[in-house]
C-alpha cells in the first residue's frame, strides 16, 4: 500500500517545485509511474485474502482492481485537462493538478482502509476537491447551482451513516473490517434494526447513484470540466458500490426481507434512465444518464448477495469506469473544437476526423456491451444471477440492454454521421495527445478480455 501512497504524496512537492515549462510533462510522467507501480497489486500472492502494510491500510482482491483503476486514471486526467487549463496562470494550473492528486490520495486511503470510520472520512473528504474542481473550473454559471445539489445530496445521504457506525462501534467495540465479521451483532429491537440497515445502505445508494436520488449526477457531469467528469464517472461512483459490498456482508440477516424495494428501484431505473438517454440532445448529459443506468445494474447485482452478483458488479464497475471516462474524453474533444455540447450542432464529424470516429465507434460498442468485452461479462453475470433470483427480472434487464444498444447507436449516429454543417468544416485537427489518451483508456479494457480473473479472482 505504501509503495503507491508515498509516491502519490510526493507528487505534491513535484507539482509546486517544477518549472512552469515542464509542469505538465513532469506531473504526467510521475503519475504514470505511480500507475505502473500500482499494477504490481494485481500479482496476488496472499492466501488469507488481505495483504496489510499496517493495521489501518490493507488491500484485498475486492479493493485491488478499484485501487489500480484510481491510480491509472490520474495520468489520463492530467493528459485530458492540458488544453482546458493551459491558458490560465501557472499558480492555477498547479492548484488544479494538486486537487486531482489530493483526490487520488483520498481515494487510495478510502479503498485501502481497514477501519470503516476511516473509509467514511475519506469517502466524505473526496467531496471537497471534487466540489472545487466543478465550481471553479466548470464551463457555465450553472456550476454554482450544481455545487449546491452536490453538497446537499451526498452529505444528506451519508451523515445518518455516521450515526449508524457510531452505534455499531458502541455495540461491537470495533469498526475494523478484519474483525467485525466475527463480532457480536447489534442488540436493537426489530424497527431499530431495520432503520439501522437502511441508513447503512442509503449513503452508498445516493453515491452510486440509485434511480430516485440520482439528480445530482447528470447536473454535476454536465457542468464539470473534463477531469471532473472522468473521475466522477470512473471512480467516485464506484465508492458507492465498494461501500455497499463491504457493508452488505455485515447486514446479512435482515437483507433477505428488506432488499426488495431497492432492487426493484435499481431495475426500474435502468429502463427509465435508458429512456431518458434516448431523448437527450446534450452529449455529456446522455453519457451521464447512461452511467446511472449501468450503476443500477451494479446495485442490483450487489443487493442480490451471491458470488456471481458480486463478481459481475465489480467487473462491470471496472469496465464502466474505463469506458465512460473514455466517452467523456471524446465528448470533451468535440466540445473544445465546436464549443457546443448539443449533438445536432456538431454532427457529421466522421468526415473531418475519421480516426476519432473509430474511437467513438469502439467506445460506443463497449458501452452497449459488445462481446467479448468485460462490460458484457459483468452484465451477463448480473442478469443471470437476477434471473436465478426471480425470472421476471429478465423483462427489465432485457429491455434495459436493448435500450442501452439504442441510445449508444443514437449517440454515435448523431455525433459522427450525417451531413457536416458548414460552420464546423475548419476545425483544428486532433493532437497525438488525444489519441494516446483514448488508447490508454482502451488498452486496459482489451487486456481484461485476455485475463478477466484480475477482476473476479476474489470470489474463488
Amino acid at each position: 500500500m505504501l509503495k503507491v501512497l508515498i509516491p502519490t504524496v510526493m507528487l505534491f512537492p513535484t507539482i509546486w517545485l517544477t518549472s512552469p515549462k515542464w509542469l505538465w510533462t513532469t506531473t504526467t510522467a510521475h503519475s504514470l509511474l505511480i500507475a505502473l507501480i500500482s499494477l504490481t497489486w494485481l500479482k496476488w500472492t496472499s492466501e488469507t485474502g488481505w495483504t496489510t502494510s499496517n493495521s489501518y491500510l490493507a488491500t484485498d482482491p475486492l479493493s485491488t482492481p478499484l485501487l489500480v483503476l484510481t491510480c491509472w486514471l490520474l495520468p489520463l486526467m492530467i493528459l485530458a485537462s492540458q488544453n482546458h487549463v493551459n491558458p490560465e496562470p501557472v499558480s492555477r494550473q498547479r492548484l488544479y493538478i494538486t486537487l486531482l492528486t489530493s483526490l487520488q490520495t483520498f481515494l487510495i486511503m478510502a479503498f485501502g482502509a481497514t477501519e470503516i470510520i476511516m473509509f467514511y472520512i475519506m469517502f466524505e473528504a473526496t467531496l471537497i476537491p471534487t466540489l472545487i474542481i466543478i465550481t471553479r473550473w466548470g464551463n457555465q454559471t450553472e456550476r454554482l447551482n450544481v455545487g449546491t445539489y452536490f453538497l446537499f445530496y451526498t452529505p444528506a445521504g451519508s451523515l445518518p451513516l455516521l450515526v449508524a457506525l457510531l452505534l455499531l462501534q458502541q455495540s461491537t467495540g470495533t469498526l475494523s473490517m478484519l474483525v467485525i465479521l466475527y463480532s457480536q451483532p447489534l442488540l436493537l429491537d426489530f424497527w431499530g434494526h431495520m432503520i439501522w440497515w437502511a441508513v447503512c445502505l442509503i449513503a452508498f445508494l445516493v453515491k452510486m447513484p440509485l434511480y430516485g436520488v440520482h439528480l445530482w449526477l447528470p447536473k454535476a457531469h454536465v457542468e464539470a470540466p473534463v477531469a471532473g467528469s472522468m473521475v466522477l464517472a470512473a471512480v467516485l461512483l464506484k465508492l458507492g458500490g465498494y461501500g455497499m459490498m463491504r457493508m452488505m456482508i455485515m447486514l446479512d440477516p435482515l437483507s433477505k426481507e428488506l432488499v426488495y424495494p431497492f432492487i426493484i428501484l435499481a431495475l426500474w431505473g435502468i429502463i427509465m434512465t435508458g429512456s431518458i438517454c434516448l431523448r437527450q440532445t446534450d452529449l455529456k448529459s446522455l453519457i451521464a444518464y447512461s452511467s446511472v443506468s449501468h450503476m443500477g445494474l451494479v446495485a442490483g447485482g450487489i443487493l442480490i448477495q451471491t458470488p456471481w452478483g458480486f463478481s459481475g458488479a465489480i467487473i462491470l464497475m471496472i469496465a464502466h469506469g474505463l469506458v465512460s471516462s473514455m466517452l467523456f474524453c471524446l465528448a470533451n474533444t468535440a466540445y473544445e473544437r465546436t464549443h457546443s455540447r448539443t449533438m445536432i450542432l456538431a454532427r457529421g464529424l466522421q468526415m473531418i476526423f475519421p480516426l476519432t470516429a473509430v474511437w467513438w465507434f469502439i467506445a460506443n460498442l463497449a458501452n452497449l456491451a459488445l462481446p467479448p468485452l468485460p462490460n458484457l461479462m459483468g452484465e451477463l453475470m448480473i442478469i443471470t444471477t437476477l434471473f436465478n433470483w426471480s425470472p421476471w427480472t429478465i423483462t427489465l434487464t432485457g429491455a434495459g440492454t436493448l435500450i442501452t444498444a439504442g441510445y449508444s447507436l443514437y449517440m454515435f449516429l448523431m455525433s459522427q454521421r450525417g451531413p457536416t454543417p458548414n460552420h464546423i468544416t475548419k476545425l483544428p485537427p486532433f493532437h497525438t495527445r488525444e489519441h494516446l489518451l483514448m488508447a490508454l483508456h482502451l488498452i486496459p479494457v482489451i487486456l481484461l478480455v485476455a485475463k478477466p480473473e484480475l477482476m473476479w479472482g476474489w470470489c474463488y
